[in-house]
C-alpha cells in the first residue's frame, strides 16, 4: 500500500524567495554605454572610423549610443554619421536608407547639376509629399561659394533635398538627428589675411618725397 505524504500543518512554510528588483531603464542605458565606451576606445584608431571621429573614443561612443537609438548596429553607425562641428548627423544616404527601412517611400524624381526633385511618403499613405532645390537656391543660403558645392553640385543638392524630403515624411525615425551631415557647415576656414609690413626707413622715404615734392 502507498503511503501519501501529509505535510504536518504545525510545520514552518518556508517563504518564497523575493523577486529581484528590476532594474530602471537609466541603468540599463548606463551599462550599456559603457560597454559602448569599451567597443570605443579599440576602435578609435582603426581606419573604420570616420575622420572626424578617429581618436576620439568618447565622441566614438556618443555615436555609438545616438546610433543605437535609431536602430543602427555599431559599425553600421560609424559608416553612416560624421560630427561637424560638435554635432552629430547621418550621411544623406544612410538617412534615406533608414526612413526607408521603416517602410516610408523616397524616390530621386529628377537629378542635375542645377536642381533635384525629390519625393516621399509615409508608410501607408496614398500621399507624395515633393520638394526641390536648385543651385539659385542653394546660392541664396550663401551655399554655393563652399567648396563642395564646387565640386559636385549635383550631389550637395541631392544632399539637402534627402534631409528636407526625410524631415518631412518622417521626422519620428531621425529624433537623435534630424539634420543630413552634408547640411551642417563643416567650418571651412576663412582665406588668410595677408598683412604688408612696412617699415620706418620706407614711411621716412616716403615723408622726404612729398616734402621735395
Amino acid at each position: 500500500m502507498n503511503e501519501i505524504a501529509i505535510p504536518d500543518s504545525n510545520t514552518p512554510a518556508v517563504p518564497a524567495p523575493a523577486p529581484e528588483p528590476q532594474q530602471s531603464a537609466l541603468i540599463l542605458w548606463a551599462n550599456e554605454a559603457r560597454q559602448a565606451a569599451l567597443v570605443a576606445e579599440s576602435l578609435a584608431r582603426t581606419s573604420f572610423v570616420p575622420q572626424s571621429l578617429r581618436g576620439k573614443p568618447e565622441d566614438i561612443t556618443a555615436a555609438i549610443l545616438a546610433g543605437q537609438e535609431l536602430g543602427l548596429q555599431p559599425m553600421a553607425t560609424l559608416r553612416s554619421m560624421d560630427v561637424i562641428q560638435g554635432t552629430p548627423a547621418l550621411r544623406a544616404h544612410a538617412m534615406r536608407g533608414l526612413v526607408q527601412s521603416h517602410g516610408h517611400e523616397v524616390e530621386l524624381v529628377d537629378s542635375s547639376p542645377e536642381h533635384c526633385v525629390m519625393r516621399g511618403r509615409r508608410k501607408g499613405s496614398d500621399e507624395w509629399q515633393e520638394v526641390t532645390w536648385t543651385i539659385e537656391r542653394a546660392a541664396l543660403l550663401g551655399l554655393t561659394g563652399k567648396s563642395e558645392w564646387k565640386k559636385q553640385p549635383q550631389t550637395m543638392l541631392v544632399a539637402r533635398a534627402t534631409g528636407e524630403i526625410c524631415r518631412l515624411i518622417a521626422s519620428d525615425v531621425l529624433y537623435a538627428m534630424p539634420y543630413a551631415a552634408e547640411e551642417l557647415d563643416r567650418g571651412t576656414p576663412e582665406p588668410a589675411v595677408v598683412v604688408q609690413r612696412v617699415t620706418a626707413a620706407e614711411i621716412l622715404a616716403d615723408h622726404d618725397d612729398e616734402a621735395v615734392a
